[in-house]
């Protein structure tokens, strides 16, 4: 490991966990807007759980007074220092009134209570999720640390709005200054403070009412700017579909009289689950056929439905500590994506899921940054907001409802609901109420203790006179430096045998591997099957069987389920695309079952069509490269399979073209799947280079019916650099400019154009539209440039991307963090760029200061000695 710099942060352990000394019963909040700072006022009434002082946190806080129990303290009753406030010699039971003053107008941490927007969008906000509550006052700032909230905000009259959680209990005029008024809110719930939210500002609100299955009638309110209030209809329709939706399948209903969201344009995170007031990115909120993609805004749709199914799994049962973070994170991203497989096909899900895990997860566990799903220490908790946590904690879940099977996983669910409901707890508390049915559950526990993404390898022995097969499995999973070695885990691979005369299944089966080696023994098989493991990614593990293609293809053609045949389809590709790693296959079998399954699937599941023509992402294959990996090469070999997939079917490109005619917009998944499979179809025409596919992709654009047809145009025309792109950029720009999630598509798309250069970044960098206190606009640029790896990885590239994270180093660490994050699998690059990626990474760690981004980049910078 390099050197730690000086003055470094000091680690947090899980195995050190302590209750805190007072636990808080109620907390008054009074917070006053000014002009150029902000006052806060708080009451705190608490109650002694164990010995010790008194222990708030504070962070870029002005200490103005504190009283306990109405006696003013001096400093010599306590100490600030580090980010923490002890008080000493405190009485069982406190009242302690805080005053501090802050200043949210330049707060672009976005964190705590800050400024979004300028002018007349200004708007205040708060981010308080995981520490950002200690950035708006003093306080025992940890989840388990639950209490009754009630929130005072006075603001001038020129902010309209003033939102807090819970109930609205009063509102009005200041009486001493007519230009101001307040708003009293009362949350009767008990809460941790990283689930406080408020909003001053002045929006539109879009209304609607939900009857619960308990006969509570809830008010429905989405508040955003004005011109945007006309995109908040799919969001309604969509929390209302969740709420229906945990009614029926968790048999969770609504407890509040209010549930309100704001769309807010500058956020760190995707959305916040605050009790009754949830904050959201207007990337993930607003959407309209005009400005939005299908899949933007089918992604809408899930985060509106996460975040409202966080109010059981994640706000009244709670975390401990934030090493539990994937208890409430995994445990609701399975229920939000079980919600999404209801509103379209269930494969198509299934597939986008996997995807996500494979390319993201799947990388992040093959390289420096591995960590267990619950870690065991941490610098910085906003550094484990990860996909192992989120995507991977839910594959946890997944496997536990598998094994149980629908009926005794809502027992387990039910029980968990009864037996922690108020409460903050852990994993161990989880697996506890789901194993009331199979004790066996509880061996889950190791899935959140190890790293690593285990290997299950496999064979298979056919005994003709017994009519007996034998699959024989192991699993490996790689030591990850730092934790213990690995044992087996439980892994469920659900298994079906098909004839290979027929094609039908003759047997099902889930099979649970536990142990290192084991064989698994099917009776009364009459002849030799085709095997197909891992259905519907029964587990989140790397599958190693030793297939035929000619087996792939059988399966290819023959599999009953839409994920499975996209799952053997991906392992073709694979094979053929990652041969430097021992893989032999020829892209012949590949090719032709696809042509002769492609034409007839078009008709049935055009969806599943446009999936099956995926090819693994580069980021995908650079995890299964261990060492001297060249992004030149991969992209060589990736465009190459692409051009012969695309050659392959060019006579057939023009008909499927034309059989997918434009109509007008409908919602629906079988409209969305014709979207999909046209633009996928019009990209694969213009690599074939076939006849008048140009005119394709600019007819398209110019009678588009909404944004999925159009910026799928636009997209062609740019990747492949059509005589008329930048003409279609511009018109794009012009018809767009008003709207800023629209023209983070324009960014994104030349951003990350296969001809892109750090010199084209850089000019989008200086462009007037773009913004470094906006994360969506950033990520537009600079998240889209990191996809072009083979750019990326070069002097000039990685210079300008680790400019970047320095200058977001102190403005917005969290967003420099998971920037740098991206650059983890430096190590794997052959040289010299392995070489030159070293320098750079250890020349950045000498130009950053910030907690977020030292801890990344001494995990990044450690790989080197891992």
């Amino acid at each position: 490991m390099p050197d730690v710099p000086p003055h470094a942060p000091s680690k947090i352990n899980l195995k050190d966990y302590q209750k805190p000394s007072f636990d808080v019963e109620t907390v008054h909040l009074d917070i006053k807007l000014f002009e150029d700072y902000a006052q806060v006022n708080s009451t705190l009434k608490m109650v002694r759980q164990t010995t010790g002082d008194i222990v708030l946190f504070g962070e870029s806080l002005e200490l103005l007074s504190i009283i306990m129990n109405d006696k003013a303290l001096t400093s010599e009753h306590y100490q600030q220092e580090d980010g923490k406030l002890t008080i000493y010699e405190a009485p069982d039971e406190v009242t302690l009134d805080i005053q501090v003053r802050i200043c949210p107008q330049t707060n672009t941490a976005l964190e705590g209570l800050y400024m979004a927007g300028s002018g007349d969008d200004t708007m205040f906000v708060t981010q308080c999720e995981p520490e950002g509550f200690r950035k708006i006052t003093f306080y025992p700032d940890r989840p388990d640390v639950l209490a009754i909230f009630t929130t005072r905000l006075e603001a001038d009259k020129r902010y309209p709005t003033l939102l807090a959680n819970g109930n609205l209990v009063e509102a009005g005029e200041v009486a001493d200054a007519p230009e101001r008024h307040y708003a009293i809110w009362q949350d009767p719930t008990n809460k941790p403070s990283y689930l406080f939210a408020c909003v001053i500002a002045d929006l539109d609100v879009l209304t609607d009412s939900y009857t619960t299955s308990e006969g509570r009638d809830v008010l429905l309110e989405v508040y955003a700017k004005s011109a945007d209030i006309d995109k908040c209809d799919v969001g309604m329709q969509a929390l209302k579909d969740a709420m229906r939706w945990d009614e029926v399948n968790y048999g969770r209903a609504y407890d509040l009289d209010r549930y309100m969201i704001v769309a807010v344009s500058q956020f760190n995170m995707g959305a916040m689950e605050n009790k009754g007031l949830n904050i959201f990115n207007t990337a993930c909120v607003l959407s309209s056929p005009e400005t939005t993609t299908d899949a933007r805004s089918f992604s809408v749709k899930a985060i509106i439905a996460h975040e409202y199914f966080h109010n059981w799994t994640g706000n009244r049962i709670t975390c401990r500590d934030w090493f539990q973070l994937c208890l409430k994170e995994g445990f609701t991203v399975y229920r939000d994506q079980s919600f999404s497989a209801d509103q379209q096909s269930s494969a198509v899900q299934r597939i986008d899921d996997v995807a996500t895990l494979r390319a993201h997860q799947f990388a992040e566990d093959a390289g420096p940054l591995a960590h267990p799903v619950r870690p065991e220490s941490f610098v910085e908790i906003n550094n484990f907001y990860t996909t192992t946590v989120y995507e991977k904690g839910a594959e946890i879940v997944r496997m536990i409802a598998n094994t149980l099977g629908p009926d005794d996983f809502r027992k387990g669910t039910d029980e968990y609901f009864r037996r922690y409901d108020g409460q903050a707890v852990t994993v161990e508390d989880f697996l506890s109420a789901l194993s009331i049915t199979d004790d066996k559950i509880e061996d889950f526990i190791d899935w959140y203790r190890q790293p690593g993404t285990p290997v299950v390898s496999g064979s298979q022995t056919y005994d003709s006179a017994a009519q007996t097969l034998a699959i024989t499995l192991n699993q490996q999973t790689r030591h990850v430096k730092g934790f213990d070695a690995p044992k087996p885990l439980p892994i469920p691979v659900a298994t079906a045998l098909f004839d290979k005369d027929s094609g039908a299944i003759v047997a099902e089966r889930m099979l649970l591997l536990d142990e290192a080696t084991q064989t698994f023994v099917f009776e009364n098989v009459a002849s030799e099957p085709v095997v197909s493991l891992l259905r519907d990614f029964s587990a989140p593990v790397q599958l190693n069987y030793d297939y035929q293609d000619a087996d792939l293809a059988f399966l290819l053609k023959h599999e009953t389920n839409g994920f499975n045949r996209w799952q053997v389809t991906q392992m073709l590709v694979n094979r053929i695309l990652l041969q430097s790693q021992g893989a032999k296959s020829s892209p012949d079998v590949y090719l032709e079952a696809l042509a002769q399954t492609l034409p007839v699937l078009a008709d049935d599941d055009a969806m599943l069509a446009a999936r099956l023509l995926d090819i693994p992402s580069a980021q995908e294959l650079a995890s299964a490269i261990p060492q001297d990996y060249d992004p030149v090469l991969v992209k060589e070999q990736r465009d190459g399979l692409y051009q012969q997939v695309a050659d392959k079917l060019k006579d057939q490109w023009a008909t499927l073209y034309n059989d997918l005619p434009m109509q007008s917009y409908e919602d629906s998944a079988q409209a969305r799947g014709i979207r999909a499979l046209r633009n996928v179809v019009l990209d694969m025409a213009l690599t074939a280079n076939v006849e008048g596919a140009a005119d394709w992709a600019q007819q398209q654009y110019d009678n588009a019916s909404c944004m999925t047809e159009r910026f799928g145009a636009l997209k062609a025309m740019v990747n492949h650099q059509l005589p008329k792109a930048n003409h279609y950029l511009t018109d794009f720009y012009k018809r767009f400019q008003a709207n800023d999630l629209v023209i983070d598509l324009w960014f994104s798309v030349q951003a990350a154009a296969d001809d892109v250069t750090p010199d084209v970044i850089k000019s989008l960098i200086a462009h007037t539209d773009f913004d470094w206190n906006t994360p969506n606009r950033v990520r537009s640029v600079i998240g889209a440039f990191s996809s072009q790896p083979t750019v990326l990885w070069t002097v000039e590239g990685l210079k300008m991307y680790t400019d970047v994270i320095e200058k977001l180093d102190d403005a917005n660490p969290v967003l420099a963090s998971r920037l740098l994050q991206v650059l983890a699998r430096w190590n794997t690059l052959a040289e010299p760029r392995r070489q030159m990626a070293h320098e750079q990474l250890t020349d950045l760690r000498k130009n950053v200061s910030s907690k977020h981004v030292l801890e990344s980049l001494e995990s990044v910078l450690g790989a080197a000695n891992s």
